[in-house]
């Protein structure tokens, strides 16, 4: 759980780092600096989308997920948890965006290949290298997330010591599910996610990000029975 802490401990710190930073600059500046966020989400998400899945498991499992995310509410009560935190550690006048924050960095930092190896890895072999790597990368957006969306992104880091922590002490019974393939189709779909939390940050349209998160299971399911059955599918 080393590793998992120092993560946390890095999202925590570049969040208050990036605090520091909105209360120094003017509205139009924290617009451009949110823009400027969006874009390098979306560059991300592009790259991560594009990194090897199988669309025949992507998309089906991108619709389900969505349904059954929406059937369970999991956005409003992503959202629920965030606002609580708020009346904790926050209990200003961000309002909904604590919330927002709190969402879509949760998402950005938990979901995501580095995310599973790396905790594997270090539940498994003690090997910190992955997630000392995502530390620096998770670290850096933080500060420029939190400059432009507030303090939810900082509180974001309870969310990784959750996700995180769970993978790790779970490393044991995960491992032969967590295939090269599965990586990669997990991969591909953070990607996707990515992507949607870039059009939220660019206004260009909102999206319950939170309501496919069911679909991460699903594409375990659907990449794991593929290779179990030997199905090459054609893309």
């Amino acid at each position: 759980m080393t590793a998992v802490l120092i993560n946390a401990g890095a999202v925590m710190i570049g969040g208050l780092l990036g605090l520091l930073l909105r209360g120094r600059i003017t509205k139009e500046s924290e617009e451009t600096v949110s823009t400027a966020v969006g874009l390098v989400t979306l560059v991300l998400g592009m790259d991560m989308a594009l990194s090897g899945g199988t669309l025949l498991i992507v998309i089906p499992a991108l619709v389900l997920g969505g349904l059954m995310g929406t059937a369970l509410g999991v956005e409003k009560g992503i959202l629920k948890a965030g606002n609580s935190l708020r009346r904790i550690v926050s209990p200003g006048d961000e309002g909904g965006m604590f919330a927002r924050g709190f969402l879509d960095a949760t998402v950005l930092f938990c979901v995501g290949p580095m995310t599973v190896v790396g905790s594997i890895e270090a539940g498994l072999k003690g090997n910190y290298d992955v997630i000392f790597t995502k530390t620096a990368m998770d670290a850096s957006i933080a500060v420029i997330m939190a400059a432009g969306l507030g303090a939810g992104v900082a509180a974001s880091a309870i969310s990784i010591l959750v996700v995180q922590g769970a993978i790790t002490l779970g490393a044991d019974a995960l491992s032969p599910v967590v295939t090269d393939g599965v990586l990669k189709e997990i991969g591909s779909f953070g990607g996707y996610l990515v992507l949607m939390i870039s059009l939220n940050l660019l206004n260009v349209k909102r999206v319950k990000t939170g309501n496919y998160l069911p679909a991460i299971p699903l594409i375990v399911l659907f990449r794991w029975g593929r290779d179990v059955m030997g199905l090459q599918p054609g893309f």
